[in-house]
């Protein structure tokens, strides 16, 4: 007789599923299990008592009402199981927030079969999401999940479960994706950036950033300066365009770690955070330099990101 494999009888995926999962993940029958709720065990108490009535006083209509009851609770069974089996939970991109705010794990839940009702997704001891799907609907949801601390924020287990449709029956089960969040350290109030950083480089001509003699128009990039958009272009429906301007020099602004001498760590960290902030909403060229990683000066949504994410993990594991 073929062995049965081990992971089939492992009974921690009872509770606490299959682990983390790159894929997408189907609920089939072995990922969907089911108990009686405590209205179900109390149901079922009820019923017993009855048969025993029913049994003592050899009364026909108790017993037709309560074998009655009992199909009625096998039938619910059946359709809390199947309310669940078959639903297809694909993951989504999670962006980066700063601690204290609270990072948003996207999942998209497919269903290709029969309406499902009174679906509920949580983290374990938070409130549930409600979700109904028609047949062959998919839907969005965000499971919130608040910080505290930077870092890579690692998915937990979500819990999905349902009692549609009478309440008697719990049936549930897990997903939980390789999704993480990087989480930035919480700004500092300061605002005021160090100033006497900021340097000057050689450029040749039209390839400067300085502000002084128009040089040309080119497409809008993410990052560039409102200020140098030509908004009356826009006005008359041409795009988004950017003015550039000629020059013999760029300013180039550098956050540095050593400037923050005196302070602990997690507050350079909010300290820094708050200077990149600053300088990008200025748009000027910065650059970081950090004890273990330096990143050249430049600009935009990626440089950002790239400065703020070193941040985020400085002193952890590897990047």
């Amino acid at each position: 007789m073929s062995q049965i494999p081990k992971a089939k009888l492992n009974l921690s995926r009872f509770f606490t599923g299959v682990g983390p999962e790159t894929g997408p993940i189907l609920l089939d029958r072995r990922r969907v299990y089911i108990l009686p709720s405590r209205s179900g065990v109390i149901f079922a108490l009820v019923l017993f008592a009855m048969l025993l009535g029913a049994i003592n006083y050899s009364n026909s209509l108790a017993h037709a009402l309560t074998f009655l009851l009992a199909s009625l609770g096998t039938v619910s069974m059946l359709h809390t199981f199947r309310n669940l089996r078959g639903l297809k939970f694909h993951p989504g991109q999670c962006h980066s927030v700063f601690a204290g705010e609270t990072a948003l794990f996207p999942l998209r839940i497919e269903n290709n079969g029969d309406p499902r009702f009174a679906i509920k997704l949580a983290w374990p001891g938070q409130a549930p999401i409600i979700v109904d799907l028609a047949a062959s609907d998919s839907r969005w949801i965000n499971l919130p999940c608040p910080t505290s601390q930077r870092g890579r924020l690692k998915m937990q287990k979500a819990n999905i479960y349902s009692r549609f449709p009478l309440g008697i029956f719990h049936a549930w089960g897990h997903v939980q994706f390789k999704t993480e969040c990087i989480i930035y350290p919480r700004p500092s109030p300061e605002r005021e950036l160090p100033l006497q950083s900021i340097s000057h480089s050689e450029a040749q001509g039209d390839r400067g950033r300085g502000s002084d003699d128009f040089a040309s128009l080119r497409s809008y990039h993410a990052g560039d300066s409102l200020r140098h958009v030509h908004w009356k272009a826009f006005a008359r429906e041409q795009g988004l365009l950017t003015k550039q301007f000629g020059g013999e020099q760029t300013d180039e602004l550098w956050l540095n770690w050593e400037a923050l001498a005196g302070l602990d760590v997690e507050t350079r960290l909010s300290r820094l955070c708050r200077w990149i902030l600053e300088a990008d909403k200025l748009g000027l060229d910065y650059g970081l330099s950090l004890p273990d990683k330096q990143l050249p000066p430049g600009h935009g949504e990626t440089h950002r990101h790239a400065c703020l994410k070193a941040l985020a993990l400085f002193g952890n594991e590897s990047k």
